[in-house]
């Protein structure tokens, strides 16, 4: 696979240096798809994600016009024993500990900086969800059991023809999709070039036409059913989703920062892990989400849809970890601890009894061995145990 990949990349820096000679109107595309194939570089992977508008389309999504909101500062905590080399270990790139929504550590690794917009990967998913609660409250999607044919009829004949809503809140679509972002063929992997080539995310979702299971009966973690999602979103409300994200999610949280999407080239958005912000706001929307969907005076998103997407309704094998509709619950978790994750080692960790939320960015290119997820889990236990 290594050798097929430098071929590649000969072919690719071939093709650079033909466009630029001729003016080939595709240049941009070409650059955007090196750049992609360097993304999870060592020696580039902490500098592109802090800037990933240098390798996709983007989109902004706008803070509104309310004030910032206060994080106040609260006392500095003495981080446990373990947790510098837990740092260095993991690839941290910042680090930001809640409780009672005041800031207890903040820190910042790697040369990033505390303006910097992290891509959460991942984490958007939980996003999603959040602003799906909102929709189903206000009548938009009558119910999480309908067909997602209903709301996207373009998905019939597709592999998701007959999975409901639910099933792919819960990644139990039975859709056939490679997750292996550690091998260059991959489905998600490809899934990258084609936004990176100006391609639909939309028509690559149609064009899946493979199912490994019944929906519903097998959970197995597809980021596709992400997308689906969104188009789902798309075809109830008939508005894109950076603008319904902005609208009721973002808007009243008083951001510090415009954050934004990537988006393919349709200008559709990213939202199964295209969303950048900074970590204290990423840290603004966690607090939310621990205070039962409420935040600075506003009833954000549901509370009854805050417990109903937290709790690990997914079928999960017994003894592993849970999953929600676009949430994690870790094994041997407690009533209100639940977690956003993304690739790379990006993570929002609430719990809830104890009103804390630790945000943390990373570019930990070993986050798929064995233990290293559990690993993480357990250190963010131990900040909770001594705040």
């Amino acid at each position: 696979m290594r050798r097929a990949f430098k071929i590649t990349f000969r072919i690719l820096l071939v093709l650079v240096v033909s466009a630029a000679s001729l003016g080939v109107w595709k240049r941009e595309e070409i650059f955007r798809l090196l750049a992609v194939n360097s993304l999870f570089a060592e020696e580039k992977i902490v500098g592109n994600f802090s800037n990933m508008e240098g390798a996709f389309e983007t989109t902004p999504l706008a803070r509104g016009t309310k004030a910032i909101s206060p994080l106040p500062q609260g006392g500095e905590m003495v981080l446990p024993a373990g947790t510098d080399q837990w740092l260095k270990d993991r690839a941290v790139t910042s680090l930001l500990i809640l409780k009672d929504g005041q800031i207890r550590h903040e820190s910042y690794h790697l040369g990033t900086a505390p303006n910097d917009r992290r891509i959460s990967w991942s984490v958007a998913k939980s996003y999603l969800s959040a602003l799906f609660g909102v929709l189903i409250d206000e009548g938009a999607i009558a119910s999480l059991d309908d067909p997602v044919t209903k709301y996207v009829p373009s998905l019939k004949e597709s592999a998701y023809d007959g999975a409901s809503i639910r099933n792919v809140l819960n990644m139990a679509s039975g859709v056939t999709f490679d997750e292996d972002y550690l091998d260059y063929d991959s489905d998600i992997n490809r899934m990258g070039r084609v936004i990176a080539l100006g391609g639909t995310l939309d028509e690559f979702t149609i064009d899946l036409k493979e199912s490994f299971a019944t929906p519903g009966d097998t959970w197995q973690y597809v980021s596709i059913d992400t997308h689906v999602i969104g188009m789902v979103v798309r075809g109830a409300t008939g508005r894109d989703v950076p603008s319904l994200l902005s609208e009721k999610i973002l808007s009243p949280l008083g951001l510090e920062r415009d954050g934004y999407f990537i988006t393919d080239g349709a200008d559709v958005a990213f939202v199964l892990g295209g969303l950048n912000f900074t970590t204290r706001d990423f840290a603004r929307f966690g607090q939310m989400i621990a205070q039962n969907g409420s935040y600075g005076g506003d009833q954000i998103v549901p509370a009854d849809w805050i417990a109903e997407s937290t709790r690990p309704s997914a079928p999960t094998a017994d003894g592993k970890i849970g999953y929600g509709y676009q949430w994690w619950i870790p094994q041997g978790s407690h009533e209100g601890e639940f977690m956003a994750r993304g690739v790379y080692g990006q993570y929002i960790y609430i719990d809830q009894t104890r009103n804390v939320v630790i945000m943390s960015t990373g570019a930990d290119r070993k986050f798929r061995e064995p233990g290293v997820n559990d690993g993480n889990i357990e250190m963010f236990r131990k900040l909770v145990s001594i705040l």
